[in-house]
């Protein structure tokens, strides 16, 4: 079997992160207090993001969201 690691400076493999996240962590700081992938240089960070089924940017709804936001802001400031 192949060993792929998603953070080299602990020695993380995709293996190990798909079995974090099968046992409940669904955050890359979940992951980080799980195994401290992602916690030195931060490179690996996206990847564990697409592991976890997460973009590295936020999804349509989420930005949607934030924009009724800001428009309701808006409006509290105008009134």
């Amino acid at each position: 079997m192949t060993r792929v690691y998603v953070c080299n400076c602990f020695g993380v493999t995709e293996s190990q992160v798909k079995k974090h996240a099968a046992d409940g962590a669904c955050t890359p700081r979940q992951i980080a207090s799980a195994c401290k992938a992602g916690t030195d240089c931060g490179s690996c960070v996206r990847r564990i993001q697409a592991l976890l089924g997460r973009g590295a940017y936020p999804t349509r709804g989420l930005a949607d969201e934030g924009s009724r936001q800001v428009r309701a802001e808006q409006l509290d400031e105008a009134a």
